[in-house]
């Protein structure tokens, strides 16, 4: 899961990218309201973390910013403001969840999770494809009922198919959501990636779309 962290409190931010990569997410973080604008024109994510005490522009104004325009991403307002005028305001203005600090990563793995889970248009974490089971708040992948053991990365690339079985995604896009923004990586990532994983579930898993990119094969 590609997660846009916008939090302007350097310590806040580290724990919280920290605690999410642990988790096996991927994490871009950003301090302003403008640097939160210039990466989303970069990439996409599939979901935001948003403090709301920016130093250049309040959160709220730029959720309501991108709600006016037609983003449509899941929004997690993650701020120290607790009075019961601030959490209405902020789901009025566009927000899916808020959560005060301090809070537990725990908790904000879950939500995350819930997040991303809803906007899917999926009420459980299992993902089923063919004989494959895919578990996203754990990671757990079985073939034919059995384990298959993966790397984060790979965790990530197949997860990233299934939330957009019929979507394809350039070599670009599949690097942002293994890697991030701005990351100095070999060319041939993402197909060593594809690879593995083809190696660990069967060539089918991952359709290759010549000069367009990849998307999730036909199920088994």
């Amino acid at each position: 899961m590609h997660v846009l962290l916008i939090e302007d409190d350097a310590l806040v931010a580290r724990g919280v990218a920290s605690g999410l990569r642990l988790h096996g997410f991927t994490v871009d973080h950003v301090d302003t309201a403008r640097l939160a604008d210039a990466a989303l024109a970069a990439s996409q994510f599939d979901v935001a973390v948003l403090d709301l005490g920016l130093p250049d522009e309040d959160g709220m104004s730029l959720l309501v910013r991108w709600r006016a325009r037609g983003l449509h991403m899941p929004v997690l307002i993650l701020t120290a403001r607790d009075a019961v005028a601030h959490r209405v305001a902020g789901l009025r203005s566009g927000a899916d969840d808020y959560l005060l600090k301090p809070f537990d990563l725990d908790e904000l793995v879950a939500r995350l999770h819930a997040l991303t889970r809803r906007a899917a248009g999926r009420s459980v974490d299992r993902i089923e494809h063919g004989q494959l089971s895919f578990e996203a708040a754990t990671g757990e992948v079985r073939l034919r009922g059995e384990p298959v053991d993966l790397s984060r990365r790979e965790t990530t690339l197949l997860h990233t198919l299934l939330r957009h079985p019929r979507q394809i995604l350039s070599a670009d896009q599949l690097r942002d959501r293994l890697y991030g923004l701005g990351q100095d990586v070999e060319s041939n990532a993402v197909n060593v990636h594809i690879h593995h994983l083809r190696r660990k579930l069967g060539p089918e898993i991952v359709e290759t779309v010549r000069g367009l990119g990849y998307r999730l094969g036909a199920a088994a």
